[in-house]
């Protein structure tokens, strides 16, 4: 609908908490959606006044909000619909004319769909997105001005009442706490003289010293707060929203002036993450009837109606939206230290790296408790991600959930996921209770020379969504967000990175690499196209995705961003261009198609049906798929080589490739840093479409079975459309690339035999 679809590249730092009260930083769960319209909202002019509820006055900016659609649904509150107000310019005194200069109008649901849709994108929009959906809703361009401004002023009016309920119990606790501290410090000293009067005179009075300074501590966190919330009215920018805009926009809340999204206190949370633990070892051990092994795909149902018996869960309300449970659990073995591993679980940008095609975003958003020692055992901290399929065409998850780790013996480890109860009743990111956690971790054993047995435990609560079609069965199964899936991932992150830190690879793993320095250079430029291309294919707010019309019938979508200073990826402006399409091949036969070097000329049209020679392999993993090679055109002089990295689990295959000027890459062979080396990826994602991804029946009748089944393949493209990142993107360019993919996916059905009809 007109929008800008470019997207500033993030920064990579994380953001530090901005706030030493928990009840305040946990209101971070949300900073990470919609980060992709802080650069339109910045633009905004400053002379637009707030309209509607509450607490807006004119001539004052609006704060940058970024609110996701889900927000406002069948509960939403009246003024979005109804707060359309058009002011008559005649100033009549008249008071019956007075009366008619405010009309309401109750906008259709399908004006409010489509509002709700651009406001999710940039919720200041400019003047000509205004007069686009104006003309396609029917509306006058001012009844769409006052609807967006409306909505703003009545996030700010949720966010200030409870900011203000906030700082009101946060006062409160501080007078119960300094009634305490004065009750300890009249015990321990004289009345009249202040000093102590046990003959412990000097552990007293620094007891006594410690207390004040504890006190004059919370004395200041209070005028800290209250300097928040009274010195920076609705409509000015405060400091953790500046902050916040200066920073990485993976770590911006939807809503930045909203504090304490929970409320809820230290000791309630730490007991509701013992709760977890205790069902996490219960459900990580136990065997039937608990779980039951599937017949047909060999994986393990949880039996929910004995789950509820065991662990006495009440059934939801009748009055909440129907969700569906997603139960699975998975045991592997990892090559990985235990201490290692447990510390990749903490920290939430190990966490991410660990599994880059599940997590688009991920955040520590407050320590609870910070554990003890260097291991960190009994730590508890609250965190949010961003799960995601490698394609646009699933929405991605966003979870707020407690991570604790705990030590359960010398040789075993715990690490535990809950989401709180509470938060699932707040109405101010109702997004976010869409999916919850329940009791959710693996427990880790560490086994002789660096492995470990990982029992994953995986365990959601999902309010029922549409999802495409072609991908409804592997999401409605619980596979595609199971434990299946994230064990194998982990598998093929730890092998990677064993192979990454071998100083002994044999040659025949290292063709056409002379020192182990080029190799490690190499891979490592490998990992960051990887991460690069899971990033740019999902359906993350990073990405704003547009789907455009094409002659061959696929699903095409594309989006664009900018790149303004970062050396890991070409300057300018960026296209990429994403289709999923269901084949009729096996995944084993794609993958290896798609990562054959003799065959790429058959798919790929920057060949010109010149052959490829592969010029240096390397291998990161047992499976001879599981390699990073360097490829060159045979037949002519060619100015580009293309890297590609070839990876494939149990669950998911991909090949992912990127064209690299030969002076550069000759450099990263000998061993200079890859990090300087821009990088454009793209590439495939291969899923198995069999029973694997079916749902999950226990029955007794006797099925049909069919063959290995199909693929789901999406492929994505990136490609430089211009080398200004000043430029706008021009439709030559969406359609060059529309054509592209498309005529790949001919090449590729073409190749295979599996033409339509």
């Amino acid at each position: 609908m007109g929008v800008d679809m470019s997207n500033p590249p993030p920064n990579s730092h994380p953001t530090k908490d901005f706030f030493a009260s928990p009840a305040l930083s946990l209101s971070l769960a949300g900073i990470f959606r919609g980060a992709g319209a802080a650069a339109a909202a910045s633009a905004e002019e400053g002379d637009e006044g707030s309209i509607g509820g509450g607490g807006g006055g004119r001539g004052r900016r609006d704060d940058t909000f970024e609110i996701s659609s889900e927000n406002s649904g069948p509960d939403r509150s009246r003024s979005d619909e109804d707060f359309n107000v058009e002011d008559d310019d005649d100033d009549d005194g008249d008071k019956s004319k007075k009366k008619k200069r405010k009309k309401y109008h109750r906008h259709t649901a399908e004006q409010i769909r489509e509002m709700e849709s651009l406001f999710k994108e940039s919720p200041h929009p400019d003047e000509k997105q205004r007069q686009q959906l104006s003309k396609q809703l029917g509306l006058h361009p001012r009844q769409v001005k006052f609807w967006f401004q409306n909505r703003r002023t009545q996030i700010k009016a949720i966010q200030e009442r409870h900011e203000n309920s906030l700082l009101k119990t946060e006062i409160e606790k501080l007078k119960e706490e300094n009634k305490s501290l004065r009750e300890t410090i009249q015990k321990a000293s004289c009345p009249s003289c202040g000093f102590a009067t046990t003959s412990r005179d000097a552990t007293a009075a620094a007891e006594d010293q410690q207390i004040r300074i504890e006190n004059a501590r919370l004395k200041a966190e209070v005028e800290k707060l209250r300097t928040i919330v009274g010195k920076y009215p609705p409509g000015t920018a405060s400091p953790s929203s500046s902050c916040s805009a200066g920073n990485d926009h993976e770590n911006r809340s939807s809503l930045d002036l909203c504090t304490g999204v929970f409320g809820i206190e230290r000791s309630k949370i730490i007991d509701t993450v013992n709760q977890a633990f205790e069902e996490l070892k219960k459900m990580a051990t136990a065997g039937e009837p608990l779980w039951v092994r599937s017949v047909e795909t060999g994986r393990e149902i949880l039996n929910y109606d004995e789950y509820m018996r065991e662990f006495a869960v009440e059934s939801s309300s009748s009055g909440r939206p129907k969700r569906s449970i997603e139960a699975s659990r998975e045991t592997g073995v990892v090559f990985i230290d235990l201490p290692r591993l447990v510390q990749s679980f903490m920290d939430a940008s190990q966490w991410k790296e660990m599994f880059p095609c599940l997590i688009s975003k991920a955040a520590t958003v407050d320590v609870i408790c910070n554990g003890e020692g260097a291991s960190r055992n009994g730590a508890v901290q609250l965190m949010f991600a961003e799960l995601q399929m490698l394609t646009p065409m699933v929405p991605t998850r966003e979870v707020y959930f407690v991570r604790h780790c705990k030590q359960l013996s010398a040789e075993q480890w715990a690490i535990v996921d809950v989401s709180i109860d509470k938060a699932e009743d707040d109405n101010i990111d109702a997004s976010l209770a869409r999916y919850r956690k329940r009791p959710s971790g693996c427990i880790i054993q560490d086994k002789s020379n660096g492995h470990c047995k990982v029992t994953w435990v995986e365990h959601l609560e999902c309010q029922k969504s549409t999802v495409h079609s072609m991908y409804r069965a592997i999401v409605n199964s619980g596979l595609a967000f199971g434990a299946r899936h994230w064990i194998a991932t982990l598998q093929l992150q730890c092998e990677r990175l064993v192979f990454f830190m071998a100083t002994n690879v044999p040659t025949k793993d290292s063709n056409g690499v002379a020192t182990l320095a080029g190799r490690k250079s190499i891979l490592k430029l490998a990992q960051r196209m990887t991460w690069g291309f899971c990033r740019a294919v999902g359906a993350s707010s990073f990405n704003t995705w547009t789907k455009v019309a094409n002659k061959s019938g696929e699903d095409i979508r594309v989006s664009s961003r900018k790149n303004l200073n970062d050396p890991s990826e070409p300057i300018g402006v960026i296209l990429c261009a994403v289709s999923s399409v269901w084949l009729p091949v096996s995944p084993n036969i794609l993958f290896d198609f798609l990562r054959d070097d003799a065959r790429r000329h058959e798919w790929d049209i920057m060949a010109n049906g010149v052959q490829l020679q592969s010029i240096a392999s390397l291998s990161k993993g047992q499976d001879r798929g599981n390699t990073v090679t360097i490829q060159t055109m045979k037949s002519k002089e060619s100015t580009m080589w293309v890297v590609q990295d070839s990876s494939t689990n149990a669950y998911e295959s991909m090949v992912v490739y990127a064209h690299v000027d030969i002076p550069g890459m000759q450099s990263v062979m000998t061993g200079c840093d890859s990090s300087s080396v821009a990088v454009l990826p793209s590439g495939f994602s291969v899923l198995p479409d069999g029973p694997e991804s079916r749902p999950l029946v226990i029955t007794s009748r006797q099925e049909e079975r069919s063959t290995e089944g199909g693929s789901l393949l999406t492929i994505a493209l990136q490609i430089v459309t211009n080398t200004s990142p000043t430029a706008k993107l021009s439709m030559g360019s969406v359609e060059s690339i529309n054509t592209l993919i498309a005529c790949t996916l001919k090449n590729i059905k073409s190749s295979l035999q599996c033409e339509d009809g």
